[in-house]
């Protein structure tokens, strides 16, 4: 993976994944260890679109490893203003950096991105198309929680046309097989059946949809919870008419599993009630943390620096 850009999962082996959710694991147990790892290193963080977590995540994840970091957030204060394609400002930034972190509200983005630039891109988000360190994240707490990341049903709940990091979960779950898929959503704001066909090119995965969320949350082990993303409507009345479609509360929590986790990529509006946080199934702030370790982990990767004392994963490759 060393010099090698990361646009989407599909580039990486399933061994591969694997190999960073163990590096993420070791960062947490030895963060003094790993403290210096990337000493004389900058990450640039070019974010064409707001962010809290994804770009904060990034750059603490490169600082706890002992790097640095330029950028900028949002595109106002980039020379896109003045015109610059995203071609020529990687270009540019490439003579700066050791490593991108690039998100941007078009589709293919990253990739234009990761073709221009001579240093590894890191796709942050494009558009309604992938969020693969988001993926990486929640697969981290599908780990932690379980202890696996096959075997489990799997409830994806809100904007599933939209939700980049829903497309992104489902397509690297099915790599892995054996997970059974619950898409609950409005009409309007289905699956599309670009995902939809990747489930069905599985064997070893299938799918239901359904509208009601009280009706199946009593058979998922795992429940994650999206936002109606405002920034991707047109029309206003669409937006304000689906928003509160969905409000996971404590009395439809009481339909769940004791073990059932709640994800959330973040940020929330009100489709979890607050009262929720204190549930112990609620483990999107957990999401948070696993965030930063899996950046930590791929970053120091894909510049080759190695973790001190860190033991490479000695797993059999996961055929997808």
């Amino acid at each position: 993976m060393v010099g090698k850009s990361v646009v989407t999962l599909d580039g990486l082996s399933t061994n591969q994944i694997l190999d960073l959710l163990h590096k993420a694991e070791y960062i947490d147990s030895h963060r003094k260890e790993v403290a210096h790892t990337c000493d004389g290193r900058v990450l640039a963080t070019l974010f064409y679109e707001p962010s809290t977590r994804t770009r904060l995540s990034f750059e603490t994840a490169m600082l706890r490893l002992g790097g640095k970091v330029i950028g900028f957030a949002g595109a106002q204060l980039a020379s896109v203003t003045k015109g610059e394609s995203i071609a020529d400002t990687l270009k540019t930034v490439s003579n700066y950096v050791d490593v991108v972190a690039i998100r941007h509200p078009k589709e293919g983005a990253a990739l234009v991105a990761s073709r221009a630039a001579s240093v590894p891109v890191i796709n942050a988000g494009d558009g309604g198309h992938m969020h693969p360190t988001q993926t990486l994240a929640d697969l981290a707490t599908l780990q932690s929680r379980f202890g696996r990341i096959t075997d489990l049903t799997v409830g994806l709940c809100g904007d599933l046309t939209f939700g980049r990091t829903v497309h992104s979960l489902i397509e690297t779950l099915c790599r892995f097989g054996n997970v059974r898929f619950v898409l609950i959503s409005p009409d309007e704001l289905k699956t599309p059946q670009y995902v939809i066909d990747r489930i069905n090119a599985t064997d070893n995965c299938s799918y239901v949809e359904v509208r009601d969320l009280a009706s199946v949350i009593g058979d998922l082990d795992v429940l994650y919870m999206t936002r109606v993303q405002k920034e991707r409507f047109f029309n206003e009345d669409d937006y304000l008419r689906l928003r509160d479609t969905y409000i996971l509360d404590e009395e439809k929590l009481q339909l769940a599993k004791p073990s059932m986790a709640v994800l959330h990529p973040l940020p929330r509006v009100n489709e979890i009630a607050v009262d929720v946080d204190d549930d112990p199934r609620a483990a999107y702030f957990e999401q948070v943390k696993n965030g930063m370790l899996v950046r930590m982990a791929l970053e120091s990767t894909v510049v080759g620096d190695e973790l001190p004392g860190y033991e490479p994963l000695n797993s059999k490759e996961v055929h997808a």
